[in-house]
């Protein structure tokens, strides 16, 4: 005697489930890993502050390092005061807004001479880069 089912079972979304576990997964690993994103350029420990701004479009970093003898680097590149002008006639050309990431320790000279220098290139958008406090 052959028996016979009177409802129709459909397994369609039983292999949904692991799918969407796969894919919760990936996304939370995504979130939890985007914090520890390693940003390009020159280390420096930036000043404290409780008011930042947000993100910019594609800027142009300007990373000052501190101590005796304040180094300047733009494109990852090391470059005294007398070079920045030029490469930042080619910044403006760009478009691009300008960040100035000093070290804690640099003189405050030589961040207003950078400032200087881009605002006389005629690059009106400049900023400073700050850390919020922890």
């Amino acid at each position: 005697m052959k028996l016979s089912r009177t409802k129709d079972y459909s397994f369609g979304w039983f292999f949904v489930v692991p799918l969407l576990d796969v894919v919760f997964l990936l996304l939370f690993f995504l979130l939890l890993s985007s914090n520890f994103v390693l940003q390009p350029g020159i280390a420096v420990s930036v000043p404290l502050s409780h008011f930042t701004l947000g993100p910019q479009l594609n800027p142009q970093i300007v990373s000052i390092t501190g101590g005796v003898a304040p180094a300047i680097y733009f494109r990852d590149q090391k470059v005294g005061l007398d070079q920045l002008g030029p490469l930042l006639d080619a910044a403006k050309r760009d478009g691009r807004p300008i960040i100035i990431r000093a070290d804690r320790s640099t003189p405050y000279e030589t961040v207003v001479a950078v400032t200087n220098a881009a605002l006389e290139k005629g690059i009106t958008a400049v900023s400073l880069a700050t850390a919020l406090p922890k």
